[in-house]
């Protein structure tokens, strides 16, 4: 098996593809919504740049915004598992739909708003790989609105790559995300869906421009000042934590298990 270097998941390709390749998006929406492709009228991205703070000066994430017949539309790949993913989901939601409200509008006119994620762990226990929640009341399952919308698609859960049909565009634009290795994309090339073969051919043409390379290797750089970062905020309250410890004379066993710092690093601090 031969791994790939960038993968549909690697969020600078994600973007710079869809962006570039806008057939290519309003293709997956239409299927990941599950809405006929001609039905789509209206059709636009509202956030095409990656923001600079995105070349270097602080990670972020990029994600997709957009108008879809009238409706918000926000498309997002997570990688990492968070315990707070479900409520950053809500967050965003709740961002993308109260700043859809001009000044002096009606909240009758506020637009339905979408929030696609596309997940590579498992968010929840059942075993369907697409999830979408909105508000119901809890005993009588009555619809409160139809204008919150949380999609999420669960790829380790996707049946494997011999299983795939050229019929079933969904698990074809799922099993591009899930894809790790040349042979998986070439098994889904060798199905020969004509959008499927436009979308491996666009991710070949990116990941060969300089301009792709440059921007993965800043946001490599980012993605590493961002751990680092996150590592010394951890260290720095572990030690507080060891020091208020050591204060009240807490053995330095227990302080171990406490913190998760070394014998010796709580040794030091007794200083």
């Amino acid at each position: 098996m031969t791994r790939l270097e960038y993968t549909f998941k690697t969020d600078t390709l994600f973007k710079m593809l869809f962006v570039q390749y806008p057939h290519l998006l309003k293709h997956l929406v239409a299927t990941l919504l599950a809405i006929p492709l001609d039905s789509i009228g209206q059709f636009e991205i509202t956030n095409p740049d990656i923001p600079p703070d995105s070349k270097g000066e602080k990670f972020c994430r990029l994600d997709i915004n957009m108008v879809v017949n009238d409706q918000r539309v926000a498309l997002e790949v997570q990688v990492e598992a968070e315990k707070s993913y479900p409520a950053r989901v809500l967050y965003y939601w709740a961002r993308e739909y109260s700043s859809s409200l001009p000044e002096g509008g009606k909240y009758k006119d506020l637009p339905r708003t979408v929030i696609i994620s596309i997940i590579d762990f498992n968010q929840f226990e059942c075993t369907h790989f697409h999830s979408e929640f909105c508000p119901l009341e809890v005993t009588r399952g009555e619809l409160l609105s139809d204008k919150m919308s949380l999609h999420f698609f669960e790829l380790k859960k996707l049946p494997a790559a011999e299983l795939l049909d050229a019929g079933n565009k969904l698990l074809l634009w799922l099993s591009l995300f899930k894809a790790n290795t040349e042979e998986e994309l070439e098994q889904i090339k060798a199905l020969e869906e004509p959008v499927m073969e436009q979308a491996i051919n666009a991710y070949q043409k990116i990941t060969a421009t300089d301009e792709f390379k440059e921007r993965e290797r800043l946001r490599h750089y980012a993605r590493i000042n961002e751990a680092s970062a996150i590592d010394e905020a951890e260290q720095r309250k572990a030690e507080s934590i060891a020091r208020n410890a050591l204060q009240m004379n807490m053995p330095t066993s227990d302080i171990v298990k406490l913190t998760g710092l070394t014998h010796e690093e709580v040794e030091n601090l007794r200083g």
